[in-house]
């Protein structure tokens, strides 16, 4: 039985407070709909998301606050809050590649607001048996989920039945984190008074290969985030190596050898900015390198499934049981989901209106009714992989853009054997792959959410309920949303970029077209099983493959100082002084805490903080570039101020937690 099973949550099983109520699930709704708005434009405009948890649970927090809400019910509004965003993104990295292959000219919201829906309540099916293969039978650590419930529990105070004064935490690590990132990040994007990405790409040297001479090119890199270096610290030295390693071996080996058989291409359009070298870098590494990664995550997805099969085989039993009538045994209130029996009962009845959806859009009975039916379980694998993936490293280092490459690959080599291609058979592709990404896209943020309201003592049947609401509501409004950005920008122009949307393009174009590039894919999958073969995790290293290098480093470094500071206590307090207590069980400890206890507990705080003030500052940057609002200080930022700020920060995070140690050796 995993330890988890038996976590003694904040608020205890026996113990009811108020969590499902009208205005949590009226907050949750309108949540949804602002965040999965604000990263609509964001994912089309930047490329990237901003994680819902942390911002959703800030601002449900303070709408709820006034209104006396309880901890249970932040934490339910949150998850409503989190399905806006993840339906947003699957919808953005998938719908708008049908305007730049040219099947639509306008965003149809019909079609658009079904295939949000479908996908969004298949993720929510799906998302009920996976909840207790990975939240509760694994060892996932869960980043955002132990951050949020550390920002809950010191934040809230007594409305979980504890008072604030017997707690012996402070929350001011977890201001100060929130500001020095805020403060940072707003430095960064909106002032632009320095760079947080420094890289750079040097010659080594012409050398002869084969009939050609190729100069020799080495690339390097960091994203100074003060997110990325909280997410580093929280998942640890092990799982942030692994992702390092990836990025090692896809940027610093196999990109290098790639320019010197080949030399270096013209940058993408998306990539000019950057200069004919950097430009040319980054070129081969999305249109060939990147397709690595993604052959890896796919192996690395299936033995991931595959390692958690007997978790669900549990869940199938108890849904069969259900369904015979025979005995299910009752389960305490923190452990009780959606009806098993009615869950799966939906998932196969589920197969109707996609099965019609595909009718509609295609005009071809047959395979449709066989794409429903894959759509069906390619979502509980995309679902099922994302959240192993979230669960690992996180939401806001999760890539669903690559989850739904993998799936965009497989789809399409179906429809390829059923001999449909061309622009219909693109266009379909799309359709089928948008369904499914927006079921797996559930899985990002919705997982965080579940591992927080398993430390926190939520139930789960009530979070599920929740994040229907959410999707329903972010649902009816994405259409617009996506269709309003469109008319006021168009999609694919350089002011609505749409770059995962253009690379849904591409491979559905390469693979219909016979122009994909399949032995980038073939060597991922054979550096998956060659890592299956050695007993190493896939699934980190293919992120750190797949992933911008600058993005591994902050996380590696991260990482590197929590094994600094753990191998700091074990020097003084041993292994055998004090049993060792989880990042989930210090994440909402309140009392009894000792010496060591409040030394990680405090830097759980201050990287919670960091995490969540970078992501809260990201929207309130999303919502000033809507507005129009420029305060940008240089056109051309220097790097060294943020690099020397960010170092700073990486140093505090060394040195507050042993802080708390010195201070109680005084005490």
């Amino acid at each position: 039985m995993s330890e988890r099973e038996n976590f003694k949550s904040l608020i205890p099983a026996d113990k009811t407070i108020p969590e499902l109520t009208l205005k949590a699930v009226l907050v949750g709704a309108f949540l949804a709909i602002v965040l999965g708005a604000a990263n609509a434009y964001l994912g089309l405009y930047a490329g990237m998301t901003v994680s819902a948890i942390i911002p959703g649970a800030v601002m449900a927090l303070a709408l709820l606050r006034p209104l006396k809400g309880t901890i249970l019910e932040v934490n339910l509004a949150t998850m409503g809050a989190s399905a806006g965003e993840c339906v947003a993104a699957g919808v953005i990295f998938t719908i708008p590649a049908l305007i730049l292959l040219n099947v639509w000219t306008e965003i149809s919201y019909l079609e658009t607001t079904l295939i949000a829906l479908f996908g969004g309540l298949l993720g929510v099916l799906w998302m009920v048996p996976l909840r207790r293969a990975l939240v509760v039978k694994t060892d996932l650590p869960f980043p955002e989920g132990i951050a949020v419930a550390a920002v809950l529990t010191t934040i809230v105070g007594g409305e979980t039945a504890i008072k604030r004064k017997d707690s012996e935490i402070s929350g001011k690590w977890l201001a100060i984190g929130a500001i020095i990132a805020g403060l940072y990040k707003f430095g960064e994007l909106s002032l632009n008074i320095f760079r947080g990405t420094i890289e750079h790409i040097s010659n080594f040297g012409k050398y002869k290969m084969g009939e050609s001479m190729n100069a020799g090119w080495i690339y390097g890199g960091i994203t100074t985030s003060p997110a990325l270096l909280g997410v580093g610290w929280i998942i640890g030295s092990r799982i942030a190596s692994y992702v390092f390693v990836g990025g090692l071996l896809g940027w610093i080996i196999i990109a290098p050898i790639l320019t010197l058989a080949n030399g270096l291409p013209l940058p993408a359009p998306e990539f000019e900015d950057l200069g004919l070298q950097l430009g040319g870098f980054y070129t081969i590494w999305a249109e060939q390198v990147r397709f690595i990664g993604v052959g890896a995550m796919l192996v690395g997805g299936l033995w991931a499934i595959w390692a958690i099969r007997m978790n669900l085989v549990g869940s199938v039993k108890e849904a069969i049981i259900g369904i015979k009538g025979g005995h299910v045994e009752a389960k305490k209130r923190t452990d009780q989901d959606l009806n098993y029996k009615l869950v799966f009962i939906f998932i196969i009845l589920m197969i109707i209106p996609v099965f019609l959806l595909y009718l509609w859009l295609s005009n071809m009975f047959g395979v449709s009714l066989i794409m429903a039916v894959i759509t069906i379980l390619f979502a509980f694998i995309a679902s099922a992989l994302a959240g192993y993936l979230t669960g690992l490293v996180g939401s806001s280092n999760m890539p669903i853009s690559g989850v739904t490459v993998a799936v965009l690959l497989i789809v399409s080599l179906t429809m390829l054997g059923f001999g449909v291609t061309g622009v219909g058979g693109m266009a379909i592709v799309i359709f089928i792959s948008a369904v499914i990404a927006v079921g797996g896209s559930i899985s990002g943020d919705l997982l965080q959410s579940m591992a927080c309201g398993q430390m926190l003592g939520a139930t789960p049947k009530k979070l599920q309920i929740s994040m229907t609401i959410g999707v329903i509501a972010i649902s009816g409004v994405i259409g617009i949303v996506i269709g309003l950005l469109h008319k006021a920008f168009t999609i694919g122009s350089t002011k609505l970029v749409a770059p995962q949307a253009g690379l849904m393009a591409g491979v559905v174009k390469g693979v219909l077209g016979g122009d994909m590039l399949w032995p980038f894919v073939l060597a991922g999958v054979v550096l998956g099983l060659v890592l299956i073969l050695i007993n190493l995790p896939i699934l980190p290293v293919a992120i750190g493959v797949y992933l911008p290098f600058t993005l591994s480093v902050p996380i590696f470094v991260g990482g590197v100082i929590r094994l600094f500071m753990d191998r700091r206590f074990r020097k003084k307090f041993g292994s055998a002084e004090e049993e060792e207590i989880s990042d989930w069980e210090l994440a909402i400890k309140q009392t009894d805490i000792k010496p060591k206890e409040k030394a990680i507990r405090t830097g759980l705080l201050f990287t919670a903080g960091l995490v969540a003030g970078e992501a809260l500052t990201g929207v309130i940057i999303a919502i000033l570039v809507v507005m129009g609002i420029n305060l940008a200080i240089y056109d051309s930022a220097p790097w060294l101020p943020g690099l020397v700020v960010w170092i700073y920060i990486a140093v505090l995070l060394a040195y507050i937690p042993i802080r708390e140690i010195i201070h109680s050796n005084r005490g």
